[in-house]
């Protein structure tokens, strides 16, 4: 069994915003899977393991039975509900494959790679502590590398406060197709590291 984790805030107001970008991936990856109304009925809150859980069975080609989340706690509590999903279904560590934002790569760009420090990403950081390791796969998506709007000082990252306040804020008009294209990239990126392996994957979008 594999666990795949899309990180984001819960509720109305984060929806579409930059944080988010794992919540769209991963339930664009169930409709692909499923038809439209089989793929909204499949989510089911689940108030044990703190998130929103599909579960999708074994595929003819040999696919493994998936767990898809979306953790309901806050980004920094994210962990939470990734260790006990996988304590409960004994899910080895570099089987939870975890989705998420990266304001260190440009929109639209896309890196796997397998363990690492959290970069700052809270998400992330919740996720090793709760599991007490590194060692899962991440799926970095690039929501845009924090730069000030102003010409003058588009060369200078963002202040700490500045960066919290980028990634909860929603992509802008212009951006539409590259986050239109990030998602599908991701989700087609995930596809072949289910079907074809994570070397495939990473051959193909890093």
């Amino acid at each position: 069994m594999r666990l795949i984790v899309g990180l984001g805030n819960p509720g109305e107001k984060f929806q579409y915003t930059r944080h988010n970008i794992g919540f769209m991936v991963v339930e664009r990856l169930v409709k692909n899977k499923l038809s439209l109304l089989p793929s909204l009925k499949a989510w089911k809150k689940d108030e044990k393991f703190n998130c929103e859980v599909c579960k999708l069975p074994a595929s003819p080609s040999g696919r493994d039975d998936l767990l898809v989340i979306k953790p309901s706690t806050y980004m920094n509590l994210s962990g939470m509900s990734v260790a006990k999903m996988a304590q409960f279904y004994k899910i080895n560590t570099p089987d939870v494959w975890v989705v998420h934002d990266d304001i260190d790569l440009p929109l639209g760009k896309i890196r796997i790679r397998k363990g690492g420090a959290s970069a700052g990403h809270h998400g992330i950081e919740s996720i090793i502590k709760y599991l007490g390791s590194s060692d899962f796969m991440r799926f970095r998506l690039g929501i845009g590398k924090g730069k000030l709007d102003k010409p003058h000082t588009a060369d200078h990252n963002l202040h700490r406060h500045e960066v919290e306040q980028f990634v909860v804020s929603p992509f802008r008009d212009s951006e539409g197709g590259e986050v239109k294209k990030i998602i599908k990239n991701a989700v087609e990126a995930l596809e072949i590291a289910l079907d074809k392996g994570l070397e495939k994957a990473m051959n193909r979008f890093n």
